[in-house]
C-alpha cells in the first residue's frame, strides 16, 4: 500500500511537471513576441510538456519530494529547464519551424525554470511547520562556526514546539559579526563571550543556555566558557553531531541538547601525526598488543587495526575483555587477520611458545596491574606482573626476531611511593638496558613512553565520579590538594605510536640511547576541581546538590604525580607532544640478577624480602610499603 502511494505521488509530480512546461512554453511565446502570442505550431506546449519529461528523467525530477526542496533540487530543476529548452529549439529549428524572436531561446529556459521551481518552493513553505515555542521554552546562545550553528537552527525550525528560543550567535571569527543564519542576528565571536552576555543582560536578554554548536570547542577555550557560565548561573550544553541531529530516546526532539563532556574540558588541540609513518610501520606486519582487553590496550588495538597489519595478536588474561575487543574487532574490521589468546605475561614459557608460534614484528606491551591500593595490598603480584612480566615479554619478543617492542609506563614510575610504580620503573629499567644493548648490536629495538592518566580508564577517577552522580553522590576525593595528569586514551595512544614511529626511525633525536619519550600531559588538574566540574556538568550544584567528601591517603599514594625525576631532564624532541628524559641508565646484566632474585623470592612468597630488594633496585621508593606488607603478598 505504501509503495502504490509512492508511485500515485510520482505520476502526479510527473503529471503536473508535463502541465507546468506546457504553461511556461505559452508564457515564454507572450514575452519574445507580445503581438503574436499564440505559440506556431499548435502542439508546441505538448512538445514543452514532452521534453521535460524527457528531459526530467535523468535529473529525477519527478521523485524529487517538493515538502523538502533544497538547492540541490533546484540546481537540479535549472538543469532541467536548460536542457529541455535547448532540447524544445533543435525541434524547431530541426523542422523548419519560425522561432518567435531572438529572445525566445532564454526566456524559454527562465519561464521553465521559474515555472518549475516556483510551486516547489511554495509548497515547501506552506507545508513548513509554523514556529510555536513552548509554554517552557528557554532562551539560548550559541556558540561555534556556522555550519553548526546553521544546522541546529534549522533543525530546530522543523520542531511544532521548539523548545528554544535562540537570541543569538557567536561565531568563531568577528569577520562574521552582523550577519544573520535562519534570520538569527551573529552578535560577536566566542571569545567575546563575557562582552556579549553584558550586552544581553543590559537588554534583558539574558539567554538561560549556552549551545556550543561547534565541535572544535574543547579543552581551555571550552572551560572558559563554563566559567563564564557558573559566573552568570545559567546553564552550558552541546548541540547534537551534524550527522547524529535525531533523537536518542522514543520522543525525544532531534534537537534535544547534549551534557558537556569532562573529556572535552581536558582535552588539547590535535597536533599533527605522522600517519604515514605509522602506516609503514605497521602495514603488513604481524603485531601483538599485550593488555589488549584494557582501557590502553584496547584503543592500541583499534587504532593498530586501522594502519593494516599482516595480522593482529590479541593478547590478554582477562576472557571477557578479551572476548569484548576481539568482537569489537570482528565488526569493525571484518578482514583483518587476528587471534586471540589467553595468557598472562607472568609465565614465560607460555609467553615464549606463543611468540614463537606467531613471530610478531612488533609488539606492544600494555599488560600491567595499575590500580595502586590493590598491588599495594598484593605486592607480589605486582611486581610479577609489571617488572618480571615485562622481562619475559621483550626477552620472547626479541628471540622470535621481532624489530620494536613499545612498553607503556606510568608518571608513577617517578619518584614511586608505591609498589606499582616501583615495580613499573624496574620495567622501565630492563627495557632501556636491552635498548641500549640492541642499539650496539642491531638486536630489538625498545621504545619506552610514560605519561600518567587517561580519562575512562581502568581505575581511573572519572568512571567512579560517574557511578557516584548516578547515586546522588557523595564524591570522594582523597585530598583536597592532589592533582594528577590527565589525557584522553585516544590522545594518548596516538602519541605512543607516534613515539614508537620517532624512536625506531632514523631521526636525530637530542638522547640516543635509552632515553625515555614522555607524553606532553599539559597542566595538572586539581581532583576536587574535576569533581566539581563532573558535578556542574551534571546540572547540579557543588556542596549543595552532590556533597565532596574527602577520604584522606591511601597506601603508595602521592599528592602529585611528576612527569620526570630529579635526575632526568626533559628534553625536546621536536615532535609536538613529545618530549624525551635524559636517560638513568642501570646496567643491564646487574640489572638481570636483580630479576633473578626477585623472580625466586616471588616464588617462595617471601614479600618483604621481595619489597627490599626493590627498594634497593628503586633507590627513590620509599620504605613505607614494607610495613603494610603481609607475609605471603
Amino acid at each position: 500500500m505504501t509503495l502504490q502511494r509512492s508511485q500515485i505521488r510520482i505520476a502526479v509530480n510527473f503529471a503536473l511537471d508535463g502541465l507546468l512546461a506546457a504553461l511556461a512554453v505559452i508564457g515564454a511565446c507572450w514575452l519574445a513576441d507580445p503581438a503574436h502570442p499564440m505559440p506556431s505550431p499548435a502542439v508546441l506546449p505538448l512538445a514543452g510538456s514532452a521534453a521535460i519529461w524527457l528531459v526530467g528523467v535523468p535529473f529525477g525530477l519527478a521523485r524529487q519530494h517538493w515538502r523538502f526542496t533544497a538547492l540541490p533540487d533546484a540546481i537540479a530543476v535549472g538543469a532541467s529547464a536548460v536542457f529541455a529548452a535547448l532540447l524544445l529549439v533543435l525541434l524547431l529549428v530541426g523542422v523548419g519551424a519560425r522561432l518567435p524572436s531572438a529572445s525566445f531561446p532564454p526566456l524559454l529556459m527562465i519561464t521553465l525554470g521559474l515555472a518549475l521551481l516556483a510551486p516547489r518552493v511554495l509548497y515547501r513553505m506552506a507545508r513548513s511547520r509554523r514556529e510555536v515555542l513552548s509554554d517552557d521554552a528557554e532562551t539560548a546562545l550559541l556558540l561555534g562556526d556556522g555550519e553548526g550553528a546553521e544546522l541546529f537552527l534549522a533543525a530546530l525550525s522543523r520542531e511544532s514546539h521548539q523548545r528554544y528560543r535562540v537570541i543569538g550567535v557567536l561565531a568563531g571569527s568577528a569577520r562574521e559579526t552582523g550577519r544573520r543564519i535562519h534570520n538569527v542576528p551573529i552578535l560577536g565571536e566566542v571569545s567575546g563571550l563575557a562582552a556579549a552576555l553584558d550586552r544581553l543582560a543590559e537588554a534583558g536578554q539574558m539567554p538561560a543556555v549556552l549551545v556550543v554548536a561547534s565541535r572544535e570547542l574543547v579543552g581551555p577555550a571550552l572551560r572558559e566558557i563554563m566559567d563564564e557560565a557558573e559566573r552568570r548561573g545559567i546553564r552550558a550544553a552541546r548541540a547534537p553531531r551534524p550527522t547524529t541531529l535525531s533523537p536518542t530516546t522514543p520522543g525525544e526532539p532531534e534537537t534535544a541538547l547534549r551534557p558537556i563532556a569532562i573529556e572535552d574540558l581536558l582535552n588539547r588541540p590535535q597536533v599533527a601525526l605522522d600517519r604515514e609513518g605509522m602506516a609503514r610501520m605497521i602495514q603488513g606486519r604481524c603485531v601483538l598488543v599485550t593488555g589488549a582487553g584494557g582501557s590502553i590496550g584496547s584503543e592500541l588495538a583499534r587504532q593498530v587495526a586501522g594502519f593494516g597489519p599482516a595480522r593482529l595478536i590479541l593478547l590478554d588474561s582477562s576472557e571477557f575483555a578479551l572476548w569484548r575487543i576481539d568482537l569489537e574487532l570482528s565488526e569493525q574490521v571484518p578482514g583483518l587477520a587476528r587471534a586471540a589468546v589467553i595468557a598472562d605475561v607472568r609465565d614465560r614459557a607460555r609467553i615464549e611458545a606463543l611468540c614463537a608460534e606467531w613471530r610478531p614484528d612488533l609488539v606492544f606491551h600494555a599488560a600491567a596491574l595499575k590500580h595502586v591500593p590493590i598491588v599495594e595490598a598484593n605486592p607480589l603480584e605486582g611486581i610479577a606482573t609489571n617488572a618480571l612480566g615485562t622481562r619475559n615479554v621483550a626477552d620472547a619478543a626479541r628471540a622470535a626476531g621481532a624489530g620494536l617492542m613499545v612498553l607503556i609506563s606510568t608518571d608513577k614510575a617517578v619518584n614511586p611511593s608505591s609498589v606499582m610504580g616501583a615495580s613499573k620503573r624496574l620495567a622501565e629499567m630492563y627495557a632501556q638496558g636491552l635498548d641500549v644493548a640492541a642499539r650496539r648490536q642491531a638486536g630489538m629495538r625498545i621504545v619506552t613512553v610514560r605519561f600518567g592518566n587517561v580519562l575512562g580508564s581502568t581505575g581511573s577517577v572519572v568512571p567512579l565520579f560517574r557511578r557516584q552522580l548516578a547515586r546522588g553522590g557523595p564524591l570522594t576525593v582523597t585530598h583536597p590538594d592532589m592533582r594528577r595528569y590527565f589525557m584522553t586514551v585516544r590522545e594518548a595512544v596516538s602519541l605512543v605510536l607516534q613515539a614508537a614511529v620517532v624512536g625506531r626511525s632514523d631521526a636525530a633525536l637530542p638522547v640516543a640511547q635509552g632515553g625515555i619519550f614522555v607524553l606532553d600531559m599539559g597542566e595538572p588538574v586539581k581532583i576536587v576541581d574535576l569533581a566539581r566540574q563532573m558535578i556542574r556538568l551534571a546540572g547540579l550544584r557543588p556542596d549543595l546538590d552532590i556533597p565532596i567528601r574527602f577520604t584522606g591517603l591511601r597506601p603508595g599514594e602521592k599528592l602529585f604525580e611528576e612527569l620526570f625525576h630529579g635526575a632526568e631532564r626533559p628534553i625536546e624532541t621536536g615532535f609536538p607532544g613529545l618530549l624525551m628524559a635524559a636517560p638513568r641508565v642501570a646496567d643491564a646484566a646487574l640489572v638481570g640478577r636483580a630479576f633473578d632474585e626477585l623472580a625466586a623470592l616471588i616464588q617462595r612468597g617471601e614479600a618483604a624480602a621481595a619489597l627490599a630488594a626493590l627498594a634497593r633496585l628503586v633507590p627513590e621508593f620509599g620504605a613505607q610499603p614494607l610495613a603494610a606488607a603481609g607475609p605471603t603478598g
